[in-house]
């Protein structure tokens, strides 16, 4: 039976594939951009027969500098990209198991594209939601 930390765990290690990209499989006291942050956010149970199958709900918060407008925005978009060396999606789903802990890993969107605050400090960010099939 596959755990949240485990699950997290594989999501954090797909995405160290992208050069330059700091991982966090937990939520970090001083983020350093660029970060993704893996963030748990639902569990549903019960969804096979007998209970083969649970449903977990994460999201990955991607934190950037907004040092420079144009630049924040570019990086970010090569991250959001659906394709390319720098795609959170491939990178996400490249080993689908997340290192033989799930049945099955998908990047099913891109939400809050934007500016958000934290800690004083403004980043460029995006939410990537992440469903995993497991046990």
């Amino acid at each position: 039976m596959a755990s949240v930390a485990e699950l997290r765990t594989g999501i954090a290690t797909n995405l160290a594939t992208i050069t330059g990209l700091r991982t966090a499989a937990k939520v970090p006291d001083d983020p350093k951009p660029p970060v993704a942050i893996v963030l748990p956010q639902s569990v549903s149970y019960d969804g096979a027969y007998q209970g083969g199958m649970t449903t977990y709900n994460f999201s990955v918060l991607l934190l950037v500098s907004r040092v420079s407008e144009r630049t924040g925005q570019d990086t970010l978009d090569s991250w959001v990209s659906s394709t390319g060396a720098n795609s959170i999606k491939v990178a996400i789903e490249s080993d689908k198991t997340l290192g033989g802990a799930a049945y099955d890993v998908r990047v099913s969107e891109v939400r809050n594209y934007g500016e958000v605050s934290a800690g004083d400090v403004n980043y460029f960010s995006a939410e990537f939601i992440i469903l995993c099939y497991a046990d």
